[in-house]
């Protein structure tokens, strides 16, 4: 294990922590987009909103994130 596996481990434990304090709507917006590969008009179908709304969540959805990654003194990848 190198140092870096290390630390990618850690910082996917701690974004994957952060993504489950996230509201139920933005953590939908997260997983649609990221892990399923949707477009913000794939997703505002799914979820029956505006893209301007899909993206509104999926701003507040990284803001939050960014702030939990400093809080947990991962501020390098935030």
């Amino acid at each position: 294990n190198t140092s870096g596996e290390i630390e990618g481990r850690e910082i996917r434990r701690i974004m994957s922590s952060g993504v489950e304090r996230l509201r139920e709507r933005e953590r939908l917006v997260i997983a649609l987009y990221y892990f399923e590969g949707l477009t913000v008009k794939e997703i505002g179908r799914v979820l029956g909103v505006s893209e301007s709304r899909v993206y509104q969540l999926h701003t507040q959805a990284m803001g939050r994130l960014r702030t939990y990654l400093r809080e947990k003194g991962a501020a390098q990848v935030a």
